[in-house]
């Protein structure tokens, strides 16, 4: 397996951020995990927005945060994804409960993915994203060797 590839990126406005989870939701596929990291506001829950209305093609679709709920599932067009917030979890033990292992055959989409504990895929693209100023955000994505490229 090649090594994982790192490139990172400045997000200037929450339409970047956007931008980005579109181009992501073209990549990803059945079997997917992507993992949401960044401190609380670091626009986790935009970008986990803005990827499954990509992947829906539906730009109205209702997103709630699945901050209480810890899981919601989402059927699109490249099959169902389960948007996970971990936030409440103290480590992976609860996962089960939620049906990852079921989830898995899917696409999985987890903010606070250090939570996972040693649930965490070794095949998941991460990405990190880190608050510069009120609009703009770095974002570090790593993983997808196989199908990042440069001009994300």
């Amino acid at each position: 397996m090649p090594p994982d590839k790192i490139i990172e990126l400045h997000l200037f406005d929450l339409a970047a951020t956007e931008a980005l989870a579109a181009r992501l939701a073209a990549l990803a596929r059945p079997g997917d995990a992507i993992l949401l990291s960044g401190p609380l506001g670091a626009g986790k829950s935009a970008f986990a927005r803005a990827f499954l209305r990509a992947a829906a093609a539906d730009p109205a679709l209702d997103v709630p945060s699945p901050t209480f709920t810890l899981v919601q599932a989402y059927e699109t067009r490249i099959g169902t994804i389960h948007h996970f917030d971990l936030w409440r979890l103290s480590d992976a033990s609860a996962l089960e409960e939620l049906d990852w292992d079921s989830a898995r055959d899917g696409i999985v989409l987890v903010e606070w993915p250090d939570r996972l504990g040693f649930l965490t895929p070794d095949d998941a693209l991460t990405l990190t994203l880190v608050p510069i100023d009120d609009d703009r955000r770095s974002a570090v994505l790593s993983g997808w060797s196989d199908r990042l490229n440069d001009r994300l």
